[in-house]
């Protein structure tokens, strides 16, 4: 993903930041749980798209 890009995208739905996590190709909000999906390159910033995180998973940024 484009840097400049991830510098400018927030959560959809707090407007708080992102972490990318490459490995997962998702962009993650600590504050709502919530992992967007990146697809093709592409961030989808929809919250019906956007997977829960799960009470065991860590957010670490790579």
């Amino acid at each position: 993903m484009d840097p400049k890009l991830l510098e400018i995208l927030v959560c959809p739905l707090c407007k708080g930041p992102l972490v990318h996590v490459k490995a997962r190709q998702e962009l993650i909000c600590k504050a709502d749980r919530l992992a967007f999906p990146i697809r093709d390159g592409i961030p989808v910033m929809l919250e019906e798209e956007a997977r829960p995180l799960t009470d065991t998973e860590e957010v670490v940024q790579s």
